[in-house]
């Protein structure tokens, strides 16, 4: 279990470097043009989009799943609801903050499931041994964190992931969101005190099952 020490750890402050608006903008204004002939049914733009972003997916995934064969089925899934949701897309914030928030949901929907699923089979212990079998400590923190970032915001828990997960920069997460560094840099501040307060929270909890 994590104490309040790795909590701080994990998510750490950062700093903002400054950044080039001209080609920010250049960068928005490519991003919008490719969203829009995506929306007409240019399907070679839809490839040029899954080009653009299918890495940047995959290590989203990966980076919560931790599992290979899950991250190749899950950025499969984020495509396709990327292509037939497209149309609807507004352009509010950046398509990739978009496809990625879609990929965040559709990794805690798979385990989700997967709780549910361990839950429901029958317990066994092997016949030769007297006692459980040992649990699998990084599996049982990355099942903590994955507790403590439900009880964030998407959009907080989407900065997050993006910065920790990914490795972005502040002015990285600027570019991406369209939100200055020093908004980033609040919203990170409390989300990572709000982690920190779920996890002294959950520590203070007796043992219990999956549905804790």
């Amino acid at each position: 279990m994590f104490e309040r020490q790795e909590a701080n750890n994990m998510f750490g402050l950062g700093s903002c470097i400054p950044q080039d608006e001209q080609i920010q903008d250049q960068r928005r204004t490519g991003e919008l043009e490719l969203v829009r002939r995506v929306q007409s049914g240019d399907q070679n733009a839809f490839r040029d989009m899954l080009e653009r972003y299918q890495t940047k997916v995959h290590s989203i995934i990966y980076g919560i799943l931790r599992n290979r064969e899950d991250t190749e089925d899950i950025a499969q899934l984020v495509f396709t609801k990327v292509y037939f949701a497209i149309k609807d897309f507004d352009c509010r914030c950046l398509v990739l903050t978009w496809i990625c928030r879609i990929a965040i949901n559709e990794c805690y929907t798979h385990l989700r499931k997967r709780r549910i699923n361990v839950v429901e089979e029958p317990e066994s212990t092997p016949e030769h041994s007297g006692s459980e079998a040992p649990v699998d400590k990084t599996l049982a923190q990355r099942d903590f964190l994955n507790k403590l970032l439900a009880r964030i915001p998407e959009d907080d828990r989407s900065l997050l992931i993006f910065k920790e997960v990914e490795g972005h920069s502040i002015a990285e997460l600027s570019e991406m969101t369209g939100m200055s560094c020093s908004a980033i840099k609040i919203r990170l501040f409390r989300a990572r005190h709000k982690l920190i307060e779920v996890a002294d929270r959950l520590s203070l909890r007796p043992a219990c099952g999956a549905e804790c």
